[in-house]
């Protein structure tokens, strides 16, 4: 578990497996890029959200963390999806001074049921992450930003503020605080419910089935004024780190382009009443694959054109921080990264479990399956990877491109890469009734598959590395 003796082991296991292999440290003779993280616990006791309507104030039901207590004010202006997009021609923003102010947002992203959507058909795109409705809100002056249920949605459903659901456990975990990176320039995000959100909005049906039918924001100032007031019971600073090792391109011209590689190597840590979550497929196997793939270049004598590096990320159970943390402070320029390979849980059949059951078709043999996410965003990147897979034969499926509900294509670190426009995948063999369970355990690897995963990883690396035009990311995908 990030932060704890575990993590500290991982650590240092992988950094000496990248030494092993003759990797470049990049950070002063170090394998290791510090993570500054920032561990807390709210205290839901004193923490408030107070909302002044015509005058008269009300402390209502809100649920939101933030690592910095204080208190958070301002008038509240509604802002639609909260979406800025120009690619997409779209700016629930273009019409609103959010500076200084409280903003309201729905949840979810425009016409989801649309299979001819601008917005990925019947996909989410990039902007459907409440982390990424954040950044939005805090880059248009925004000093808080309240989420709502969309009113229409089929679910009605509202996730946290990084839109990373969890499944019921089978053994509750070790009560931990949150983390977060220290010294982000974040803002609070607080969830309300329905009928909080409709003291703030009437009829919020209507305004949205307005914007999915015209796609022109409806934002607007509201007569309110919202007050976050954030207490925390814990707050300290600590030490992770991500793992980061470098096999040099071997074309002048080239290399100083980047091809990565990843995973993440931190799980969940004990579980309440005794208990291990092992964590073997999550994210055991991508943490062995990037090892095993580093050895693989190195031992090769011809080596790709452009530079590859391994990097093995701290705490993404916490919220891909390594990841968001690497891409905000990359030791090789993102403008002349090429493409990202992301391992996380490569090592399992996929099968129903109680994550997936009733949201998402699973073929009754996925024993030489692996799914490859986010290739709307490049479909030179898919491409390549088809044409490698002429060596591997493994079935390749697409299908949680289309997911909306699970919001797959949030939750693992390839995704702080895509918002900066680099075609960047995370390939998955998909839940299984182990994920985040004790029972996650190695005897359960399918190893054979694993192995046929990493040779096309392998292949589809080499290729981007040395084709003469890399893979392009598409900003706005092709339905």
């Amino acid at each position: 578990m990030s932060l704890e003796r575990g993590s500290e082991v991982a650590i240092q296991w992988i950094a000496a497996e990248f030494a092993k292999a003759g990797l470049k440290p990049l950070v002063d003779g170090s394998y290791l890029q510090p993570v500054p993280l920032v561990e807390y616990r709210g205290d839901r006791q004193l923490s408030s959200l107070t909302l002044t309507i015509n005058g008269k104030a009300e402390t209502l039901q809100a649920t939101g963390n933030f690592p910095n207590d204080g208190n958070y004010s301002g008038k509240v202006v509604f802002a639609g999806f909260g979406i800025t997009a120009p690619e997409l021609d779209y700016d629930d923003y273009a019409s609103i001074d959010a500076r200084g102010k409280v903003v309201l947002v729905f949840n979810h992203e425009p016409q989801e049921d649309d299979a001819k959507s601008i917005f990925n058909g019947k996909g989410n795109t990039r902007y459907a992450n409440a982390r990424a409705k954040m950044f939005i809100a805090a880059r248009h002056g925004a000093v808080a930003m309240l989420v709502m249920p969309d009113p229409n949605h089929p679910k009605n459903m509202v996730r946290g503020p990084l839109d990373n659901p969890q499944q019921a456990r089978q053994a509750p975990r070790v009560p931990r605080p949150i983390q977060a990176i220290a010294d982000e320039q974040s803002i609070p995000v607080f969830n309300i419910n329905a009928a909080t959100a409709e003291k703030l909005l009437k009829n919020a049906g209507e305004i949205q089935a307005s914007i999915d039918a015209t796609l022109k924001p409806v934002s607007k100032p509201l007569d309110a004024e919202a007050s976050l007031h954030v207490v925390n019971a814990l707050r300290k600073r600590q030490l992770s780190h991500n793992v980061i090792g470098l096999l040099e391109g071997s074309d002048p011209a080239l290399s100083a382009e980047t091809i990565i590689i990843s995973a993440h190597y931190d799980h969940d840590g004990l579980a309440a009443g005794g208990g291990i979550y092992h964590g073997a497929d999550d994210n055991g196997s991508g943490t062995v694959g990037v090892v095993a793939l580093a050895k693989a270049f190195i031992k090769n004598p011809v080596k790709p054109k452009r530079s590859i590096l391994f990097s093995v990320y701290a705490a993404e159970e916490r919220g891909l921080l390594g990841a968001y943390y690497y891409a905000a402070h990359p030791l090789r320029p993102l403008a002349t990264t090429r493409a990202v390979i992301n391992f996380d849980m490569i090592g399992r059949n996929e099968a129903p479990s109680s994550q997936t059951n009733g949201l998402i078709e699973i073929a009754p043999d996925t024993s030489n399956e692996v799914n490859i996410i986010g290739t709307k965003y490049s479909p030179d990147y898919r491409a390549t990877v088809v044409k490698s897979n002429e060596y591997a034969g493994l079935h390749l499926n697409y299908k949680w491109d289309e997911d909306t509900v699970l919001s797959v294509l949030f939750r693992s670190d390839q995704y702080p890469f895509l918002m900066h426009d680099i075609p960047a995948m995370w390939w998955f063999t998909g839940f299984h009734p182990d994920y985040h369970q004790t029972t996650d355990t190695a005897d359960k690897i399918n190893y054979a598959k694993m192995e046929k995963i990493l040779k096309l990883a392998y292949i589809s690396a080499f290729d981007f590395g040395d084709a003469k035009n890399p893979p392009k990311f598409v900003a706005r995908p092709a339905l």
